[in-house]
């Protein structure tokens, strides 16, 4: 097979499921993992796709524009386990907080498994599922309802209602976007919503949030930058970001993200 061909069917895959990962082109195409690599640099060389850790997904800045839970999960590994190890730091045992759906959150409760005797209220079925993974002794996962997005939040007035008579300690909030102005920011107006009665269930607010979601804008605000009591980020936000998000928020926490050796990538 030529590489034009090769490439001509990574790009199909990848706009049909929004991310692609080596591994698994490696099996389907049948040639080497530098092959494939190679394949990728030509492509993104063309801003066709964006190279991430272990694959690559699609380009699209539009507002409303949602990418599916597996094309974000590709997308800052290193920067948002980090974050997550970094957001833990956070949580006492017995505690009882809340999880936003997102990839990054996802990563997050991944980063709970030594804590004890939590009780975790969540509106995504990824995050739940890694919840229920860690079979952690005394805690208590509960899931709202809801209608399904593409990144596998539910949402909707069954999420909202089963949200608004909860007390939390800590809600997580993972986003879409960040900006002076707009705040944070979901490209999916009902997901928005849903985030809202989350943040007015809890006492406290904790945003997770990489350094590429600073200047990223989508359509719905979920809250002001100066609702949150924290915001957890990498040490790759800029220094603007940095000091717009100290002036408004409680407290701004970097994450250092350890250095990963090429051929790791």
């Amino acid at each position: 097979m030529l590489a034009r061909q090769r490439q001509a069917i990574i790009l199909e895959e990848a706009r049909r499921t929004g991310a692609v990962r080596v591994s698994e082109l490696v099996e389907r195409l049948g040639v080497s993992d530098m092959t494939i690599r190679r394949d990728l640099d030509v492509l993104a060389g063309r801003g066709l796709v964006e190279k991430v850790y272990g694959g690559a997904t699609t380009l699209d800045d539009r507002s409303t524009d949602e990418p599916g839970f597996e094309a974000k999960s590709l997308q800052q590994q290193d920067h948002k386990e980090a974050i997550a190890q970094r957001a833990a730091e956070l949580v006492k045992p017995g505690s009882a907080i809340g999880l936003s759906a997102g990839t990054t959150t996802w990563t997050f409760a991944r980063a709970l498994a030594g804590i004890a005797d939590l009780t975790v209220v969540t509106n995504s079925v990824h995050v739940a599922d890694a919840l229920h993974e860690a079979q952690q002794p005394n805690r208590t996962v509960i899931l709202t309802g809801g209608v399904r997005t593409p990144s596998d939040a539910l949402v909707g007035p069954v999420a909202v209602q089963s949200l608004r008579s909860l007390h939390l300690d800590l809600v997580f909030l993972g986003v879409h976007g960040m900006a002076d102005g707009p705040g944070f920011t979901t490209p999916n107006l009902t997901e928005g919503e849903t985030d809202r009665a989350l943040i007015d269930a809890a006492r406290k607010l904790v945003v997770l949030a990489d350094h590429t979601k600073w200047g990223t804008v989508g359509i719905s605000t979920i809250a002001d930058l100066a609702d949150a009591s924290v915001v957890v980020s990498d040490e790759h936000l800029p220094e603007d970001a940095r000091k717009t998000l100290s002036e408004h928020v409680g407290s701004l926490q970097i994450a250092e993200v350890p250095v990963r050796r090429e051929d790791d990538a």
